[in-house]
């Protein structure tokens, strides 16, 4: 029989995105037969993160201040807003280093499917932010997925409607990607999307 604890150490590690109760098992007898060192120091580290991080004020990311340092930057351009689903989706764009302005984290997105609406995404402080008179433009850079689309649509509506300048990024062949590998969804749409050449 297997001891409470360990249950719900494999309970617990189930809440993980991709983790069945298989992979749970497995990551819990790891833990405790091969490093316990490493589980305690997993375990302070989410309790330190929980209680350390919070929602930054402006751009609604994890921070330990009020605001956070992108935010705080001088360097970014206040203009430019780029709005993502996810904080892993802004240091993608991050990482890009094509852009310099600042964001706004909904940290989901729409799906009526799984009860998550406008008020859900908090959208009313998006549209504070937005109405701060700063702001010129909005980059929508929500994912190409259903739910993305759909988030995508509604706010375009919804920012328009109040005056500010809205796009949406661009989808297409990957940088290095030969035609033979893409699919045709993405081909499609890059042929739909294609922009005359500059002179």
């Amino acid at each position: 029989m297997t001891p409470s604890s360990l249950e719900s150490l494999i309970e617990a590690l189930r809440c993980l995105p991709g983790v069945g109760p298989k992979s749970a098992q497995r990551m819990a007898y790891y833990l405790l037969q091969r490093d316990r060192q490493g589980a305690k120091r997993l375990a302070e580290s989410l309790e330190n993160a929980l209680q350390a991080l919070r929602l930054c004020l402006r751009c609604n990311t994890f921070t330990e201040a009020e605001i956070c340092a992108r935010c705080a930057s001088p360097k970014r351009d206040p203009a430019l807003l780029c709005v993502v689903e996810t904080p892993v989706d802004m240091n993608m764009m991050e990482q890009s280093h094509a852009y310099s302005g600042l964001y706004y984290v909904l940290m989901g997105r729409l799906s009526p499917l799984d009860g998550i609406g406008p008020r859900e995404l908090k959208l009313d402080r998006l549209l504070a932010r937005v109405d701060d008179g700063v702001v010129r433009e909005v980059i929508l850079a929500t994912n190409y997925t259903n739910e993305g689309e759909a988030t995508a649509h509604y706010l375009s509506e919804l920012l328009r409607s109040r005056g500010i300048a809205v796009s949406r990024i661009a989808r297409g062949v990957p940088v290095g990607g030969e035609l033979e590998y893409v699919d045709s969804g993405t081909l499609a749409q890059a042929v739909r999307e294609r922009r005359p050449l500059a002179d």
